[in-house]
């Protein structure tokens, strides 16, 4: 088999009808949901089948749903016997990824996420944020901009670089004036901030009020040697240690993802196919982005009895 690696999405990649061919297919699967929606208290099937898509983007609802899906597929995979060498995930997608590596059990990836999608949701009523995606300029660039915003203010006004996702797409997160104003800049500077659709300022120091309680969760977690490397995003490394891991996992809150260089990374590693593991080809997309134009390998994006019987065929 090539070199494998497989990628887990995050928020943003929810799609009403998420993970609905798998529940159908798999016993497995079913169990899947029954756990998670117990683990929660909310009827994920539900919402991920039907919606609305209101309700579903929820960050409480959202985390744990976006990973059961992620983890449903991951489960169709391995009923045939294939795993990747080396694996990674955006964001919440990387709790997926500890799953997939064997670090950490489905049922305390579940556990992990619908805690932190509650934490985060509670920063995200005492400092309203949001993130704007910026277009068109380098990454050193926006970064000159965002410390220039910044440089006279002081918390809870902030604006950061929240994600590195291609080599010219980059996320900025903070208080809705500052990443206004950091918007205006780089229209000047000849590029465009799009504004998301989202609840909080993810991946900025707005969020770090749910540390403490989050590395305590954490902390009651057992994390277990890595049968197969994980990239992480606060690094675009591996890690080996629990120490290592879960330092990772915690910083991982407010800190950038730093998706292009982690799949810089696997490129260098040698990885021949690309595995999208989990709703929507949000990761699909980047990667088309980021990989050189002579890229002998493939990218696959599993999410439905067809894309997995298509992966099946051609990818092993």
């Amino acid at each position: 088999m090539k070199k494998t690696a497989f990628l887990f999405p995050g928020q943003g990649s929810q799609v009403i009808g998420m993970g609905l061919e798998l529940y159908q297919e798999y016993e497995e699967v079913r169990e899947l949901f029954d756990m998670a929606e117990d683990l929660t208290k909310t009827y994920l099937s539900r919402l991920c089948f039907k919606g609305p898509m209101e309700d579903l983007t929820q960050t409480v609802i959202l985390q744990p749903a976006v990973t059961v899906v992620n983890l449903a597929c991951l489960l169709a995979i391995q009923k045939e016997g294939i795993m990747p060498e080396i694996t990674a995930g955006h964001s919440l997608g990387e709790f997926s990824a500890l799953c997939c590596a064997e670090v950490i059990t489905p049922e305390d990836t579940l556990k992990l996420v619908h805690k932190r999608g509650e934490l985060m949701h509670q920063q995200a009523i005492v400092h309203k944020g949001t993130m704007s995606a910026v277009m068109g300029l380098s990454y050193d660039q926006v970064a000159e901009v965002v410390t220039d915003v910044q440089r006279p203010l002081s918390f809870p006004r902030c604006v950061t670089i929240a994600n590195h996702n291609t080599e010219s797409q980059i996320v900025i997160s903070g208080d809705p004036d500052s990443v206004k104003k950091a918007g205006e800049k780089i229209k000047t500077r000849g590029g465009r901030a799009i504004p998301l659709k989202v609840s909080g300022a993810w991946h900025s120091p707005l969020i770090k009020g749910a540390e403490d309680k989050f590395g305590e969760v954490l902390n009651t977690c057992p994390f277990e040697k890595p049968a197969r490397q994980i990239i992480f995003n606060v690094s675009a490394m591996g890690a080996d240690t629990s120490e290592d891991m879960r330092t990772n996992m915690l910083n991982q809150l407010c800190s950038p993802v730093r998706w292009y260089e982690s799949m810089q990374h696997m490129i260098n590693e040698g990885v021949e196919q690309f595995v999208e593991v989990g709703p929507g080809n949000v990761l699909s997309g980047l990667l088309k982005k980021i990989l050189p134009g002579d890229f002998p390998g493939k990218i696959y994006a599993v999410n439905t009895m067809k894309s997995l019987e298509l992966f099946f065929k051609d990818g092993i």
